[in-house]
């Protein structure tokens, strides 16, 4: 495969880090607005964070590794994750602590895509 066409493993993980985000948003948002019963799946949800956190983390480590920017522009997303199940309870304080996250994804994606 030619180098205009290969893809860097840094740059796959941080596609999908951000596709599991995405996903994992779209769930719990189906969830909050009642489109999704998820009582006795819930199991999906957090199964959506375990793959978003461990995607994120290997993302991160493979931009490290790459010296890409798009690794140092995902760090701050990692706070989000971490605080995020100790965010539980209350709905609003969920959402807002995974909605802070998507800055970072967002702005990783684009660095990761710009010097394709």
């Amino acid at each position: 495969m030619s180098d205009a066409r290969r893809t860097s493993p840094a740059r796959s993980l941080i596609t999908a880090a951000a596709l599991g985000y995405l996903t994992n948003t779209a769930f719990g948002v189906a969830v909050a607005m009642g489109a999704i019963d998820n009582r006795r799946i819930r199991w999906v949800h957090h199964a959506l964070y375990v793959v978003t956190s461990s995607l994120t983390t290997a993302a991160l480590a493979a931009a490290a590794i790459e010296r890409r920017p798009g690794g140092l522009a995902l760090l701050p997303a990692a706070g989000p994750l971490v605080v995020l199940p100790y965010a539980g309870g209350r709905l609003h304080r969920h959402a807002a602590v995974a909605g802070s996250a998507a800055p970072a994804y967002l702005i990783a994606l684009v660095l990761a895509w710009k010097d394709r």
